[in-house]
């Protein structure tokens, strides 16, 4: 099996990893309730999508 001829640095190794972060989430206003919520998905505080009542009230209401 063939192994490294030389110590790989620190340096070296770190350079590597440079991309391996976690980037913030993009949240966006939700128009109806002006609650922060991810893009593209239901507001889970009002229950709207795209001006549309998605989950009732009553529903969301049993999940808490």
């Amino acid at each position: 099996m063939p192994m490294p001829k030389r110590k790989i640095s620190k340096s070296r190794r770190n350079k590597r990893r440079t991309h391996w972060n976690l980037n913030e989430q993009n949240l966006v206003e939700c128009p109806r309730c002006h609650e922060m919520k991810l893009p593209h998905r239901v507001c889970p505080e009002c229950g709207y999508y795209n001006g549309k009542q998605v989950i009732s009230s009553s529903s969301k209401k049993e999940k808490k």
